[in-house]
Protein backbone atom coordinates (compact mmCIF):
# COMPACT_ATOMS: atom_id res chain seq x y z
CA UNK A 1 0.00 0.00 0.00
CA UNK A 2 2.49 2.38 -0.96
CA UNK A 3 2.87 5.55 -2.93
CA UNK A 4 6.16 5.90 -4.16
CA UNK A 5 7.68 9.41 -4.97
CA UNK A 6 10.85 9.31 -7.90
CA UNK A 7 12.69 12.33 -7.76
CA UNK A 8 15.46 13.30 -9.99
CA UNK A 9 17.90 15.89 -9.25
CA UNK A 10 16.30 19.73 -8.93
CA UNK A 11 18.22 22.64 -7.60
CA UNK A 12 18.75 23.14 -3.77
CA UNK A 13 15.85 25.70 -3.67
CA UNK A 14 13.35 23.12 -5.32
CA UNK A 15 13.87 19.58 -3.72
CA UNK A 16 12.17 18.26 -1.33
CA UNK A 17 12.62 19.14 1.99
CA UNK A 18 12.70 16.60 5.15
CA UNK A 19 9.44 19.10 6.40
CA UNK A 20 7.87 18.89 3.16
CA UNK A 21 7.87 14.55 3.01
CA UNK A 22 7.56 14.13 7.12
CA UNK A 23 3.69 16.38 6.12
CA UNK A 24 3.48 14.29 2.54
CA UNK A 25 4.14 11.06 4.89
CA UNK A 26 1.73 11.99 7.25
CA UNK A 27 -0.92 13.11 4.69
CA UNK A 28 -0.80 9.33 3.29
CA UNK A 29 -0.77 7.83 7.09
CA UNK A 30 -4.21 9.35 7.97
CA UNK A 31 -5.61 7.52 4.41
CA UNK A 32 -3.86 4.09 5.32
CA UNK A 33 -1.12 4.59 2.88
CA UNK A 34 2.84 4.98 3.55
CA UNK A 35 4.75 7.06 0.93
CA UNK A 36 8.21 5.98 -0.06
CA UNK A 37 11.16 8.34 -1.74
CA UNK A 38 13.70 7.30 -3.93
CA UNK A 39 15.67 10.82 -5.19
CA UNK A 40 17.85 9.68 -8.16
CA UNK A 41 21.04 11.68 -9.19
CA UNK A 42 20.18 10.86 -13.65
CA UNK A 43 18.31 9.67 -15.99
CA UNK A 44 19.52 5.84 -15.52
CA UNK A 45 18.57 5.52 -12.08
CA UNK A 46 15.73 7.07 -12.13
CA UNK A 47 14.36 4.82 -15.23
CA UNK A 48 15.80 1.93 -13.14
CA UNK A 49 13.51 3.15 -9.79
CA UNK A 50 10.21 3.07 -12.58
CA UNK A 51 10.99 0.02 -13.89
CA UNK A 52 11.80 -1.67 -10.39
CA UNK A 53 8.33 -0.32 -9.22
CA UNK A 54 6.68 -3.76 -10.80
CA UNK A 55 8.30 -5.90 -8.46
CA UNK A 56 7.26 -3.69 -5.49
CA UNK A 57 3.77 -3.30 -3.68
CA UNK A 58 3.46 0.30 -5.01
CA UNK A 59 0.06 1.01 -6.05
CA UNK A 60 0.58 4.82 -7.22
CA UNK A 61 3.82 6.44 -8.08
CA UNK A 62 4.17 10.59 -8.33
CA UNK A 63 7.12 11.37 -10.43
CA UNK A 64 9.23 14.51 -10.22
CA UNK A 65 11.71 14.53 -12.99
CA UNK A 66 13.48 17.69 -12.04
CA UNK A 67 16.58 18.87 -14.39
CA UNK A 68 15.55 14.95 -15.78
CA UNK A 69 12.52 16.05 -17.94
CA UNK A 70 14.75 18.17 -20.35
CA UNK A 71 17.18 15.48 -21.09
CA UNK A 72 14.09 12.95 -21.36
CA UNK A 73 12.90 15.60 -24.34
CA UNK A 74 16.41 15.46 -26.36
CA UNK A 75 17.07 11.83 -25.34
CA UNK A 76 14.43 9.88 -25.94
CA UNK A 77 17.06 6.70 -25.94
CA UNK A 78 16.75 7.06 -22.02
CA UNK A 79 14.22 4.49 -21.91
CA UNK A 80 12.13 6.48 -19.64
CA UNK A 81 9.02 5.98 -22.24
CA UNK A 82 9.40 2.59 -21.91
CA UNK A 83 9.50 2.06 -18.47
CA UNK A 84 6.09 4.49 -18.53
CA UNK A 85 4.59 2.36 -20.79
CA UNK A 86 5.30 -1.01 -18.51
CA UNK A 87 4.18 0.67 -15.22
CA UNK A 88 0.84 -1.12 -14.19
CA UNK A 89 -0.19 1.22 -12.13
CA UNK A 90 -1.10 5.00 -12.38
CA UNK A 91 1.21 8.05 -12.40
CA UNK A 92 1.34 11.68 -11.64
CA UNK A 93 3.90 13.84 -13.21
CA UNK A 94 4.93 16.97 -10.43
CA UNK A 95 6.69 19.93 -11.34
CA UNK A 96 7.23 23.11 -10.27
CA UNK A 97 8.16 24.84 -13.31
CA UNK A 98 5.91 24.92 -16.26
CA UNK A 99 9.03 24.64 -18.55
CA UNK A 100 9.81 21.48 -17.16
CA UNK A 101 7.31 19.48 -18.33
CA UNK A 102 8.01 16.08 -19.73
CA UNK A 103 6.60 16.21 -23.11
CA UNK A 104 2.50 14.99 -23.24
CA UNK A 105 2.34 11.16 -24.55
CA UNK A 106 0.93 10.36 -28.05
CA UNK A 107 -2.46 8.35 -27.85
CA UNK A 108 -0.26 4.85 -28.11
CA UNK A 109 1.60 5.40 -24.87
CA UNK A 110 0.41 5.11 -21.05
CA UNK A 111 0.74 8.94 -20.24
CA UNK A 112 0.32 10.77 -16.71
CA UNK A 113 -3.38 10.61 -15.03
CA UNK A 114 -2.22 14.31 -14.36
CA UNK A 115 0.29 16.38 -14.62
CA UNK A 116 0.97 18.85 -11.57
CA UNK A 117 2.41 22.28 -12.50
CA UNK A 118 2.36 24.80 -9.68
CA UNK A 119 5.22 27.42 -11.08
CA UNK A 120 7.56 28.25 -8.23
CA UNK A 121 5.95 26.05 -5.82
CA UNK A 122 7.23 22.30 -5.06
CA UNK A 123 5.20 21.92 -1.80
CA UNK A 124 1.68 23.17 -3.80
CA UNK A 125 2.91 20.58 -6.32
CA UNK A 126 3.45 17.82 -3.96
CA UNK A 127 0.21 18.11 -1.95
CA UNK A 128 -1.75 18.29 -4.81
CA UNK A 129 -0.43 15.58 -6.60
CA UNK A 130 -0.67 13.32 -3.16
CA UNK A 131 -4.05 14.08 -2.50
CA UNK A 132 -5.54 13.15 -5.86
CA UNK A 133 -3.36 10.02 -5.47
CA UNK A 134 -5.32 9.16 -2.22
CA UNK A 135 -8.39 9.96 -3.62
CA UNK A 136 -7.76 7.40 -6.51
CA UNK A 137 -6.86 4.87 -4.34
CA UNK A 138 -9.58 5.23 -1.60
CA UNK A 139 -11.91 5.45 -4.46
CA UNK A 140 -10.88 1.90 -5.74
CA UNK A 141 -11.58 0.15 -1.84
Amino acid sequence: MTIMIVQGPHTTTRSLSKELLGHLKQLALSAGRTVEICTCSGMREFVARIRSARSQTTEFMLLAPGNLAEQAQTHPESGLSDALDALPMPYIEVQDDCDSALEPADLSRHGPLATVVINGDTVASYRIALGIALRRLNAAL
